[in-house]
C-alpha cells in the first residue's frame, strides 16, 4: 500500500524520543526509548547522539545514565528536530523538480507544494512543550 506522506524512522525517533525525554522525571535511556518507539536500540542511539551533537540533549554515561534536555521544551520546535535529521525542507513548484512541465501547468495542481508548506508550517508551530502533560 502506498503512502503519500511518510516520516523516516530516524525523524520519527527524533520527534518521539525527545518528547519521551522531556516527559521523563529524570533521565531516560536508549533501551526505554527503543521499547516505547518499537525501534532498534542502535538506531535510537545513533539519532539521539546526533541530537546531543547539535545541542538539544545531554548524554549521561554509566549504568544510571541516559538522556536529558539541554534546552527548554518550549524552545525546541518539531521543525528544528525534523530538519536536524532530514535536512532543510525544500519548497519547490514541481514534486519532480522539473524546470519545465510538458503540460504547461501542474497536473497535481501544486498539491504537493501546498502539502509541503502546510507540513513545514505545522512542524514550526509545535514545540516539545506542546506534548508534555
Amino acid at each position: 500500500m502506498s503512502k503519500v506522506v511518510t516520516l523516516s524512522e530516524a525523524a520519527s525517533i527524533a520527534l518521539h524520543g525527545i518528547v519521551l525525554i522531556a516527559r521523563s522525571e529524570g533521565m531516560i535511556n536508549v533501551t526505554n526509548i527503543a521499547e516505547a518507539t518499537a525501534t532498534s536500540r542502535h538506531h535510537v542511539a545513533k539519532v539521539l547522539q546526533r541530537l546531543v551533537k547539535v545541542g538539544y540533549l545531554y548524554s549521561h554515561r554509566g549504568p544510571t545514565g541516559g538522556f536529558s534536555l539541554k534546552k527548554k521544551p518550549a524552545e525546541i520546535t518539531l521543525l528544528e528536530l525534523y530538519e536536524t535529521i532530514e535536512g532543510k525542507i525544500e519548497i519547490t513548484e514541481c514534486p519532480l523538480d522539473k524546470p519545465i512541465c510538458a503540460f504547461g501547468k501542474c497536473l497535481l495542481e501544486n498539491k504537493a507544494n501546498q502539502m509541503t508548506i502546510e507540513f513545514r508550517d505545522f512542524l514550526n508551530s509545535k514545540t516539545v512543550a506542546d506534548y508534555i502533560k
